[in-house]
């Protein structure tokens, strides 16, 4: 069965038809397509709606304007559906993809990760990604059916395919037999990069840690703002700036179609399977662009994500998880009932990284008063 919008895909593109199918056998719906379905369960998850209270860099009460991870999430589908189309590649699996990607974030971006990663070194270690997949393969509980949301193979590879600046996606064997995910994947590790790029230059000047001046000497800010100099001279910061970025993100999108499709005609790609047998990624930004996005980020890490305030919430949220969690370890009574039901399943440690990579930032820094503030209510 053709369902709609498939019927003007590229002969490449990721199809209902022939996906590979879900790990639990369904009757498939009558006109909503296997991604479709995928996407609506992303959107409907707990999971999901946890991400509006995740950090992205700021911790959500450090202000309102600054991205959460669900406005990252947000932001990534966005450029991710702009790609698709123009690649004529399935929008439906790239938005389900693109809205799943960070499910498996812990409270406090990636300091909470690190910190759980060590606390687990001894116990399998832990990573987003591969969490993020559990959240999808078991952790949910919507159905009576399955655990889980029952995703398709294609949504469920993406999470081991998901290779950006932030991500080393590991512990996954079910997806290591050297076989490229579908270019519907590949898209949206691009899109993630595009996306923090820009919102983290974004936030880093709203915020007043980055300096305009510096920022004006990087050559990927000049190649956008040269022409337009004389214009956005007299407008406030934030106008010119937004201008900026807006032009930035136009910038890769576009570089990403063009260098993307050449790769795709020089290869000669014919169908999802030649995608997937072709040695290297034929989703990617040209060389000069990736030239200029490597120096942007090393800006970022050096200006920003190491400032010294930025370092301070990284340090304190670790405080928070090390601290839950050996308060866990040593009793697990204190957990709620439903975890400590999963003991017997998963370990007590998993248990554990599970029910603290779920917390939302909030909810992290109000247990740990429950648990070590002694005028707090349970």
């Amino acid at each position: 069965m053709i369902y709609a919008g498939e019927e003007t895909l590229a002969p490449y593109a990721a199809r209902s038809a022939t996906s590979r199918g879900r790990v639990h056998p369904e009757e498939e719906h009558a006109f909503r397509g296997v991604y479709q379905r995928d996407r609506d369960r992303v959107i409907h998850s707990t999971a999901f709606r946890r991400l509006e209270y995740k950090t992205q860099v700021f911790v959500n009460h450090e202000g309102d304007h600054y991205r959460t991870r669900l406005t990252h999430t947000l932001e990534v589908s966005q450029i991710s559906r702009s790609l698709a189309r123009a690649l004529r590649l399935n929008e439906d699996l790239t938005e389900a993809i693109a809205l799943a990607h960070d499910l498996g974030h812990t409270p406090f971006g990636h300091s909470g990760e690190d910190a759980l990663n060590e606390l687990m070194a001894e116990h399998g270690g832990f990573e987003h990604n591969a969490q993020g997949l559990r959240v999808v393969d078991l952790l949910e509980c919507r159905y009576p059916d399955f655990p889980g949301i029952n995703p398709s193979y294609e949504v469920r590879e993406s999470f081991a395919a998901h290779n950006t600046r932030h991500d080393s996606p590991s512990m996954m064997p079910e997806f290591a037999s050297g076989l490229r995910p579908t270019l519907e994947a590949q898209l949206v590790a691009i899109a993630d990069e595009i996306a923090y790029d820009n919102h983290d230059l974004d936030d880093g000047l709203a915020s007043g840690i980055l300096d305009e001046a510096e920022v004006r000497e990087l050559a990927i800010w000049q190649s956008v703002t040269q022409k337009q100099k004389n214009q956005d001279k007299d407008l406030p910061p934030r106008l010119r700036w937004s201008g900026a970025i807006r032009r930035l993100i136009n910038l890769e999108v576009t570089d990403v179609i063009d260098e993307s499709t050449r790769r795709i005609t020089v290869a000669g790609i014919k169908d999802i399977e030649e995608v997937r047998t072709h040695p290297g990624s034929l989703i990617a930004a040209s060389p000069k662009l990736k030239a200029m996005k490597d120096e942007l980020e090393r800006f970022l890490y050096a200006k920003f994500y190491d400032y010294y305030t930025v370092r301070r919430m990284a340090a304190r949220a670790k405080v928070f998880l090390t601290e839950m969690f050996h308060a866990y370890v040593a009793d697990p009574r204190i957990l709620p009932p439903d975890h400590q039901k999963t003991i017997a399943r998963d370990g007590l440690e998993r248990t554990i990284a599970d029910y603290i990579a779920g917390m939302t930032d909030r909810f992290a820094q109000q247990e740990y008063r429950r648990l070590f503030s002694p005028f707090e209510r349970m």
